[in-house]
């Protein structure tokens, strides 16, 4: 094959042009591209079907009338002038339609980014979509249609100049996608920055005291004072067996709870072990001059249903770390998910059996056993006075200055100091 030398491409160039019209469109310059990055010789590639070029037999030899084309194009594009059909230069604006895969290029890493954050920040970023399941199901559905997609693409056209670049804007847009939502959840609304779950660390408590962890943040406060947050449910009975300790704890800080909260409540989600076990309703519970008091409680009478939050604080604390009910926060830095001891040890009182819910009441209340049924009191005693033991070291107040205004037992004084001194000192 002789070469096509500069006078004779103009000639053959127009005849293929003429001859062609509409059907340049028809030429798939990227599959040109990644063939002759290959090293195929112009016959080859213009021979080969899935670059789309028909050149009309009397333009001569499809090779240099396709050469002739594709350097044209990119001579033209060059100098801002561009005809339909040729390869633009790379980088060009409007060089690069955007197809399917290109929208995935930008989508997959922006929901990847977004995820990620969420992930690491679920306040304030997590908050409007939290990492899990949303985003984490969202970013699984991309990557599946974008593997596809990679895989029904030709290999050489998968990781061009323009996807490369694309991908790169999908990152820069999920940062600020991400950081307008932190931005705007912290600076409009208040939420707190809290880090992921991976970050807490296990407090140690007796044998007995189980589930509390450590969350290394700013104190969660209401007007100087620590605030005690309870979510839960009242059909639930984990939190029902939970709740006297619970009660012990704000009652032992000068905290009131209605007295209609003890008129035989007892959970009944059906299927539990525990079903009817006696329980305080919390909803209602009030702050004292030491402890602020907030309590997310679903008081109606669908199992399953889980109460609303009323705050930013709330609402990021229960995103961040409720893989459960009863949840429970003490100064934003203390949390406990789940029964703090087994519902079922409070069985012997369920649904109004000796003496039911004023039998275990008056156990926990007088630190006594009950008249029957044995001693809800040892139930309850070791969580209660942990959680004392936690609010007396965010409270900063000595344990002797709080035993003697809130008038504790010489028994709960000893075990409370106890705990101060061996595991939170």
């Amino acid at each position: 094959m002789s070469p096509v030398g500069s006078g004779s491409l103009l000639p053959l160039l127009g005849k293929v042009e003429e001859e062609t019209g509409d059907r340049r469109a028809m030429v798939d310059w990227d599959r040109v591209e990644e063939l002759r990055s290959k090293g195929w010789d112009w016959e080859k590639v213009a021979a080969d079907p899935k670059v789309g070029f028909h050149a009309d037999p009397s333009a001569g030899d499809p090779g240099p009338a396709l050469r002739a084309l594709y350097h044209r194009g990119k001579a033209k594009g060059r100098r801002g002038s561009h005809p339909a059909g040729t390869p633009k230069p790379e980088g060009a604006k409007g060089g690069a339609r955007w197809s399917w895969l290109r929208i995935l290029y930008l989508i997959l890493p922006l929901v990847a980014v977004w995820f990620a954050l969420a992930y690491l920040v679920p306040s304030p970023v997590g908050l409007l979509v939290p990492a899990f399941p949303y985003l984490a199901l969202v970013l699984a559905v991309l990557a599946f249609v974008f593997a596809f997609a990679l895989w029904r693409t030709t290999p050489g056209r998968r990781w061009s100049t323009v996807f490369r670049g694309t991908l790169i804007g999908g990152v820069v847009l999920g940062l600020v996608l991400a950081g307008l939502i932190g931005l705007t959840g912290s600076l409009l609304f208040g939420c707190p920055y809290l880090p992921s779950a991976a970050s807490l660390t296990p407090v140690n408590g007796p044998d007995s005291v189980t589930g509390w962890e450590q969350v290394h943040v700013s104190p969660w406060q209401e007007g100087g004072k620590p605030v005690f947050f309870s979510y839960g449910a009242v059909w639930c009975p984990y939190c029902s067996a939970s709740s006297w300790a619970i009660w012990k704890t704000l009652a032992s800080y000068g905290a009131a709870v209605p007295n209609s909260a003890f008129s035989m409540y007892s959970s009944s989600a059906a299927g539990e072990p525990a079903k009817s076990t006696p329980e305080v309703v919390l909803a209602n519970a009030q702050s004292s001059g030491t402890v602020a008091v907030q309590v997310a409680e679903y008081t109606g009478g669908t199992d399953g249903a889980y109460p609303a939050t009323s705050s930013c604080y709330q609402q990021a604390y229960v995103s961040a770390y409720a893989t459960g009910i009863p949840f429970i926060v003490i100064n934003g830095q203390y949390l406990h998910v789940g029964s703090l001891y087994n519902a079922e040890l409070l069985s012997a009182w369920a649904a109004g059996a000796n003496g039911g819910d004023q039998a275990v009441k008056n156990s926990v209340g007088n630190e006594t056993a009950a008249p029957s049924g044995g001693n809800p009191w040892l139930v309850v005693q070791n969580q209660a006075w942990f959680m004392m033991a936690l609010l007396v070291k965010t409270t900063g107040v000595s344990v002797a200055n709080l035993a003697a205004t809130y008038h504790w037992s010489a028994a709960t004084q000893t075990a409370v100091t106890a705990d101060i001194n061996v595991y939170l000192s």
